[in-house]
């Protein structure tokens, strides 16, 4: 199977000429009967906090209301406000079509001196777009998104800023940017502000007493990360750090900043792997003892950490530090057969949802049935494959693509094999990044079970290639470590 990825900059806007006017809905939109008193109109619009709300009879759109219609038409004219709200409404109605162009619509907007068009979707009316939103587009493009970030000067406002975050993916997902770019763009963000919530947190408590490397790890230490994620990540400490000392500074830093990003969206870790932890707040020396242990002795948390933080990425402060201990673990994974055999029985636990007669199943019972999950049986899959080829092949690289490509030239996969992985990859993080668009879209909140209906008969079959060509390189790693030993 090959889809040609659609990669794009990771630090440029989509621009308006191309970005089609479905990425700039926000919501369902918001309608009101046409004999609805303009007072209880006002009230509507002043609850859903909308500067326009449509007038529609009988499912047909009839009229457009502004909150300049209510000042310039009720307010200035003394107009009674328990008149019927279609008497100030604009009834002569532009609109635009949901795959229109943005530009279109903000040249439509400026021709005629107008700020509100509706979207239409056939007959349908599907939402309402403001020069606002376009102007907020231009606002949002991953450059001046992370310059944004680093200009807030509290927590307050760094959760503001974040909440453009989901607005970016949206409006990426809806011009088909490639998931390894949205990837990257959403990780840089997330990059973005925990340095900043880094420095905050050193304008509060004081400069480091001894230096410090602030890492993420998991999804964003992958470069990897989507709407839905919580953190992961750690401090490697300068082995001068003396828990008495200095324990009480960098316990007080790692809650700012984890408080930080919870409340920025990025909620909690549920296996609590984050800085906040003591156990993830170690000098560089308690690291290696980490990864020492890990190695030489794999059971089953310790497979589970590894997968996390063999994923790791520096974020913010002495770099050096991490490069330090990268550059040690991936000398010592490198001929480690127990170990690795561990790693490929763990990763076997994700296997891809396909029948003994090759058709996709999915979930039988609970509150998913009839869903498949994208994350857990097809990309986490291609994650796990990509680990074990790295940590394999003593490769330094982080992200699951690159690792992949890394992997090829070192002879651990062909090359073959590794444009099917990383088609595959691509093909499913982009379903679940669409999936996930068309969900937040609806108001709903994101998540990794796609039902096959959502598709079409193409992208089935697409699919089923994608599940059999992890599942094939599964077994190779299989035969490969596990022959014989389990």
């Amino acid at each position: 199977m090959h889809m040609p990825p659609n990669d794009r900059p990771v630090d440029d806007s989509t621009p308006l000429a191309t970005l089609p006017v479905r990425a700039l809905l926000r919501r369902p939109p918001v309608t009101v009967p046409p004999d609805l008193p303009i007072q209880a109109t006002a009230r509507i619009m002043r609850e859903h906090r909308i500067s326009s709300v449509l007038v529609a009879h009988d499912g047909a759109l009839v009229g457009l209301v502004t909150d300049r219609d209510l000042r310039n038409r009720v307010l200035a004219e003394g107009l009674d406000p328990a008149r019927p709200v279609i008497e100030i409404a604009t009834t002569a109605l532009q609109t635009v079509e949901i795959g229109d162009h943005a530009f279109d619509a903000l040249l439509l907007m400026a021709r005629l001196n107008i700020h509100h068009v509706p979207v239409m979707d056939g007959r349908t009316v599907v939402g309402v777009i403001s020069s606002t939103d376009l102007q907020q587009q231009q606002s949002n493009s991953a450059v001046n998104l992370a310059g944004a970030i680093y200009r807030q000067e509290s927590v307050k406002e760094l959760v503001a800023t974040a909440g453009r975050i989901g607005q970016l993916q949206r409006q990426l997902a809806a011009a088909s940017t490639s998931a390894h770019a949205m990837g990257r763009i959403v990780s840089a963000m997330t990059d973005a502000l925990t340095s900043r919530l880094l420095q905050l947190a050193e304008a509060q408590y004081g400069p480091p007493p001894v230096p410090y490397a602030w890492v993420a790890a998991g999804s964003q230490g992958r470069n990897e990360q989507t709407a839905k994620s919580d953190q992961d990540n750690c401090l490697v400490l300068d082995d001068r750090y003396d828990p008495a000392a200095h324990g009480a500074y960098f316990a007080a830093l790692a809650r700012f900043v984890c408080d930080g990003l919870n409340a920025c969206g990025y909620v909690y870790c549920p296996g609590e792997m984050m800085a906040v932890t003591d156990t993830w707040r170690q000098p560089l020396a308690r690291w290696r003892d980490y990864f020492r242990t890990w190695i030489e002795r794999p059971e089953p948390k310790a497979l589970m950490l590894t997968c996390v933080f063999f994923d790791q990425r520096f974020v913010h402060g002495e770099r050096a530090l991490l490069d330090t201990l990268r550059i040690e673990v991936l000398q010592r994974t490198p001929g480690q057969r127990i170990f690795l055999a561990h790693m490929v029985g763990n990763a076997l636990t994700h296997q891809p949802p396909l029948g003994w007669l090759g058709g996709i199943s999915t979930i039988r019972h609970g509150k998913h049935e009839g869903t498949v999950d994208l994350k857990h049986t097809g990309i986490v899959p291609i994650i796990d494959l990509a680990r074990i080829y790295a940590l394999a092949g003593g490769i330094p690289a982080v992200s699951t693509r690159e690792r992949l490509q890394a992997a090829a030239s070192s002879g651990e996969i062909s090359a073959e094999r590794t444009r099917d992985l990383i088609d595959a990859l691509e093909f499913l993080s982009g379903l679940r990044i669409q999936h996930q668009a068309r969900l937040m879209a609806d108001g709903q909140a994101a998540d990794n079970y796609l039902r096959l209906d959502e598709l079409s008969e193409l992208e089935r079959r697409h699919l089923k290639d994608a599940f059999g060509v992890v599942k094939d390189l599964q077994s190779v790693l299989e035969k490969r470590y596990l022959a014989g030993r389990f």
